[in-house]
């Protein structure tokens, strides 16, 4: 089968599309014949060695997948051939067909396309579980999210303005603010431009924010946690512009919570309130009420280039790789 191989850690130019054996699942996997998978700045950092696990080259890149199951191993109940599902795993997916455990793909509806399908999950559901599982974000709180032209962030974005709370998108250009703005955004700060960050948050929040959302860290991480108001939360999600130092003083005068979150963790030690956000999630993505912003789609065989534009921060919401429309 076609896929994206990387040979060997490096920079996503790395990545080559190459002729592999197709994998053969095991009892509980499914095979899956990929329409559509999505770039992630995770993929970045595995094909450059640098992510928090370990894929050892050469291995398929790609985290999240939609397209058609074509073979079921074991007594696999709710899943059969020929059903459209979404999926995700560590590796794999920028290929004509994966292999996942069957806990790992979800149902597809007929009325969703694959290119939104793949696109969803990682970045909504971070959003989601983030704002509503976690911070408990409410109707008329005020939210800033932080990197608000990616794929998390737009989400946050939506999922905020949805929630009924006002959200102040923080992002490095026009095209991601109007972005932004499109899915909900009230206030747009461009932190390239802006002057100061610290001091364009505190005009535009002078009460301060009940709820910060941060997948960027880096320099953008201390000015936006002295915008929180006494008692209100900040959540890291990510660093993609690297991890921040942050003086505890700021949490202590502001009595403010900083919490870590990771979806893995979420749904291992708070169950119950992840399934409910689960199922909440799902049925508004069903109805058509929440979508992906997928601002650039490419060719298997610039699954490279696909890489380079979510590693170079260039990407307007989520970036897909369309395999089975590729040459």
């Amino acid at each position: 089968m076609r896929a994206a191989l990387c040979p060997e850690f490096g920079p996503p130019e790395v990545v080559r599309l190459a002729d592999v054996p197709a994998p053969v699942p095991t009892t509980g996997q499914v095979r899956v014949r990929v329409h559509a998978a999505a770039a992630n700045f995770s993929d970045v950092l595995l094909v450059a060695g640098e992510y928090q696990v370990r894929a050892e080259p050469p291995f398929v890149p790609g985290s999240e997948f939609a397209g058609v199951v074509e073979e079921i191993v074991g007594d696999v109940p709710g899943i059969r051939v020929g059903d459209r599902v979404a999926g995700t795993g560590l590796v794999g997916a920028f290929a004509e067909q994966a292999v996942v455990g069957a806990h790992a793909v979800t149902p597809v509806p007929d009325t969703v396309e694959f290119t939104s399908a793949a696109a969803f999950g990682v970045a909504h559901r971070t959003a989601y579980h983030a704002l509503h599982t976690v911070a408990e974000l409410r109707g008329g709180q005020e939210l800033v999210v932080l990197g608000a032209g990616g794929g998390v962030g737009l989400a946050a974005v939506q999922l905020g303005a949805l929630a009924g709370a006002r959200v102040t998108a923080v992002a490095s250009s026009a095209a991601k603010l109007e972005a932004a703005k499109a899915n909900g955004a009230s206030v747009l700060i461009d932190h390239r431009s802006c002057g100061d960050l610290r001091t364009a948050l505190k005009q535009a929040l002078p009460a301060g924010a009940d709820v910060v959302l941060d997948p960027v860290g880096g320099g953008l991480a201390e000015p936006a946690l002295r915008s929180v108001r006494w008692g209100g939360q900040y959540v890291t999600i990510g660093f993609t512009a690297g991890i921040p130092r942050l003086p505890l003083n700021l949490v202590l005068l502001k009595g403010a919570q900083v919490t870590g979150f990771q979806l893995r963790d979420v749904a291992a030690h708070l169950p119950e309130r992840f399934q409910a956000s689960e199922a909440r999630l799902k049925e508004s993505f069903a109805e058509g009420t929440v979508r992906p912003h997928i601002g650039a789609v490419y060719p298997l065989a610039e699954a490279a280039a696909a890489l380079r534009a979510v590693a170079d921060g260039r990407a307007v919401g989520k970036v897909v790789v369309d395999v089975a429309g590729s040459n």
